[in-house]
């Protein structure tokens, strides 16, 4: 899973420094892609309950789902989140960053900021004999405070020889009995954080998850096992960072 994992790190860790103003979401889409055959692997979005495209490419108001164009071109001022996957001799890895395309303003850069921040805290709650609710608090209690809203709609989930296992993790505390932290397991835990109000809809493509009031969103993952010394980041970008500039 590390290996698949370190894929889907590469991988966007690549995309993040190509993308600019005029590119459009095909082009990201299609840079995967390739990087991801070279590497022996498949992406796991294509062809996943009929997604048509490697990646999933949300651009502002969008949360998740976004589907690649070729008619969608990056802007100056954009916030672009890009989710991606891939199968690995028969492991799965997720991963999603969300950046700025250009300079945006310091309340969307707060945004930016504070989901990246939640994500740290919930893998610091990945600890033998904690619930997954410690890492659903560690989202809601570090984004609320702040201002910002945390999307309920969507949530993480295990991911290990199927992309999408149990258990859910929703990013803010629901009712109901909590599932005790095992070591082995491995979680994909990913804040969807909004400017505004937490309610999104799905558009009329059957994907696109967008806000309902249409301020931005943004979204950070990471695959994470649970080992004894507690929380390993499978899709860690460090080694990547710097390499593709």
């Amino acid at each position: 899973m590390f290996e698949a994992n370190q894929i889907v790190a590469e991988t966007l860790s690549m995309l993040q420094a190509v993308a600019e103003a005029g590119m459009t979401t095909f082009e990201l889409d299609r840079l995967a892609e390739e990087l991801c055959l070279r590497r022996k692997a498949r992406p796991a979005f294509k062809g996943y309950s009929g997604f048509p495209a490697s990646l999933c490419v949300s651009l502002n108001e969008q949360v998740v789902h976004g589907i690649p164009s070729r008619k969608c071109k990056l802007r100056n001022g954009d916030i672009l989140s890009i989710d991606f996957g891939v199968e690995y001799q028969g492991f799965f890895g997720d991963s999603a960053i969300s950046f700025a395309i250009g300079q945006i303003d310091d309340q969307r850069q707060r945004l930016l900021q504070t989901t990246d921040e939640a994500l740290t805290l919930a893998i610091s709650q990945v600890q033998v004999g904690k619930r997954i609710v410690d890492i659903s608090r560690a989202v809601q209690d570090h984004v609320e405070p702040r201002g910002f809203s945390v999307v309920r709609q969507f949530v993480g989930h295990g991911i290990g020889r199927s992309l999408h296992e149990g258990p859910e993790i929703p990013n803010y505390v629901s009712e109901g009995q909590s599932p005790r932290l095992q070591e082995g397991m491995v979680l994909a835990i990913e804040p969807m954080i909004n400017l505004g109000t937490e309610k999104v809809k799905v558009l009329r493509d059957g994907w696109t998850v967008v806000t309902a009031d249409k301020k931005c969103s943004a979204h950070f993952e990471h695959s994470v096992a649970l080992t004894a010394d507690g929380p390993l980041v499978l899709s860690n970008r460090e080694q990547f960072m710097g390499r593709n500039k």
